[in-house]
């Protein structure tokens, strides 16, 4: 057992590191990681709208893309991830279509790399690309456009996207049975129309309808379109919109131009330094939230010299008036403070402990926004009540969880969380993964979200969370660290959510050797070292800079408080 004094010290180290990486303001912005996909579909969108205009940038990204080649001859999402079919044939459409120049022996390898995964036949690659995503269209089609656009496929290989359903009142969206997940309407409508472009369907019918959709969806993607011209701030679905629907040539509607013009802007003014682009702009919102609650989990907000900024800073984010993306109420909190930020069910519940943390009086509007979410099973999704064909638009365990932290007892939401254990005693969440464990799932995040619930309930004593808790210990380490799952390699993130929420519910050799762990990962500076675990629609990985910091502090505040 460690001294307490180390402990503390230790505890001190992460706070003040974590306290450092605040901006002058004085909240977290964060940096997320740098992604081949998002400069993969960056470059081929800004050579498609203006190849001689963004020369520098396209060849930057290019470059970038060589340099960071797998040793497989694949890309991962991140340069920490493991080669995946889906970005590697993005990455190779990008230089079949900007040009393979120079980068001979890259795209050999690539081949040879994608040749092993799904054969040499272009149907076969299609196949293995449809395969990985099965009836969700989210991530499928748009890969399977963008290589036909690189003429890597056939257009008869790219399925049909129904963006006529988007003309529809928005409340009737629930009900259309869409073919891609709620928040992917405008990959829904520029690259369906880019399909119905290149590929009429046979029913004269349905072109009819198809022809008469195409302006007013237009304009439902224009009036989407946030201020800073990046739908969700992402860079890979708004380079795909630029991308779609400048590989149209045509005469452009106001709103179609509009969208491209201000869909290249968030393009160029997203770029990095070093030629590349990340998935998304940045989670500032969320990584303040867990900031401020981690150092509440240490009774450590004292230490907090900006407690009054952030406090009111957080309040600014609170939506205000009705979304024009998802419909959404008044009431919720996104991810970002950027323009392209929705409201859901994972940040409004941080953003309420966090401000209740701060001293704030509860939100009325928010707590009724977060309860009139809440799904008919009981649980709680992400964006939208009532989407429940794919799997990022059901409920999830981790959000449900959440939202009984900030909400407070909810009959119905127990019992969907008693209804989602495994045999195992574990849960999975819906939004984080692992790439070591099968499937990509992570039921250490997953079973520690859950557990915090049940401990911040008092229901430390309920069959179903003492059966997560041996979980959690059962999947501990040799080395006293925690991974996604059993026998995953240890990473900082998993062991310190699996101590946090652990402290107090099994306190024992097993939670001392995470603290150890934890420790030692403090004093060698490991604690700084993010790992992919996190990913957005359709499992696109990313790790936050952050992650590690706050998941720490939070462990090892609750350790050396006692």
């Amino acid at each position: 057992m460690l001294p307490p004094e180390r402990i503390r010290a230790a505890y001190v180290v992460a706070r003040d590191a974590l306290l450092a990486e605040r901006v002058p303001a004085g909240h977290w912005v964060g940096e997320l990681s740098t992604s081949a996909l998002s400069t993969a579909t960056a470059v081929m969108a800004l050579h498609v709208s203006n190849p001689f205009e963004h020369r520098e940038l396209i060849d930057g990204g290019i470059r970038w893309l060589a340099e960071h080649q797998n040793a497989d001859g694949g890309w991962g999402d991140t340069v920490k991830s493991f080669s995946n079919l889906s970005t590697t044939m993005l990455v190779s459409s990008a230089f079949r279509m900007v040009g393979e120049k120079d980068h001979s022996e890259t795209i050999s390898r690539v081949e040879d790399y994608i040749t092993s995964k799904a054969g040499k036949l272009p149907e076969r690659r299609a196949a293995a690309v449809r395969a990985r995503y099965g009836k969700d269209y989210t991530f499928s089609v748009p890969i399977l456009m963008t290589c036909a656009l690189a003429k890597l496929v056939s257009w008869d290989e790219v399925p049909r996207l129904p963006f006529e359903l988007a003309c529809l009142p928005q409340s009737w969206y629930r009900f259309a049975r869409m073919p891609v997940v709620s928040y992917a309407l405008p990959a829904l409508i520029a690259i369906g129309q880019c399909v119905h472009h290149h590929k009429r369907s046979r029913n004269p019918v349905r072109n009819v309808v198809r022809r008469l959709a195409r302006s007013r969806s237009l304009k439902v993607l224009r009036r989407i379109q946030p201020t800073t011209g990046g739908y969700l701030e992402a860079t890979p679905l708004t380079s795909f919109v630029v991308l779609a629907l400048s590989s149209i040539r045509r005469r452009r509607s106001e709103p179609e131009s509009q969208v491209l013009s201000e869909g290249v802007r968030f393009i160029v003014n997203s770029v990095r330094p070093d030629g590349s682009w990340p998935i998304d702009t940045n989670l500032a919102t969320w990584v303040t939230t867990l900031s401020v609650n981690a150092l509440a989990a240490a009774d450590d907000i004292a230490s907090l010299d900006t407690k009054d900024h952030i406090r009111e800073w957080l309040l600014k984010q609170q939506y205000k008036e009705r979304h024009p993306y998802t419909g959404a109420e008044p009431g919720g909190w996104a991810w970002t403070d950027l323009a392209g930020g929705v409201p859901d069910c994972d940040d409004t519940p941080g953003a309420v402990l966090a401000v209740r943390a701060l001293g704030a009086i509860d939100s009325d509007a928010a707590l009724k926004w977060a309860r009139d979410l809440q799904n008919r099973d009981g649980g709680f999704p992400t964006f939208c009540r009532g989407w429940g064909v794919l799997p990022f638009d059901r409920s999830g365990s981790d959000l449900t969880a959440h939202a009984l932290r900030a909400l407070g007892k909810d009959e119905k939401a127990l019992a969907y969380l008693a209804k989602q254990q495994r045999a195992d005693g574990s849960w999975l969440p819906l939004w984080f993964g692992n790439q070591h464990a099968p499937e990509d799932i992570n039921p250490v995040y997953g079973t520690a979200r859950v557990l915090a619930a049940y401990r911040d309930l008092k229901l430390a004593d309920a069959p179903e969370c003492r059966r997560g808790v041996e979980y959690l210990l059962g999947a501990q380490n040799a080395d006293g660290g925690w991974g996604g799952a059993k026998d995953c390699p240890s990473s900082v993130e998993e062991t310190a959510l699996a101590v946090e929420v652990l402290h107090g519910l099994a306190n024992g050799e097993a939670v001392q050797k995470g603290v150890a762990w934890l420790v030692d990962a403090v004093e060698s500076g490991r604690f700084r070292e993010p790992s992919p675990i996190g990913f957005y629609f359709a499992k696109l990985w990313y790790f936050e800079k952050l992650y590690p910091l706050i998941f720490t502090v939070a462990a090892l505040g609750r350790a050396s408080s006692g």
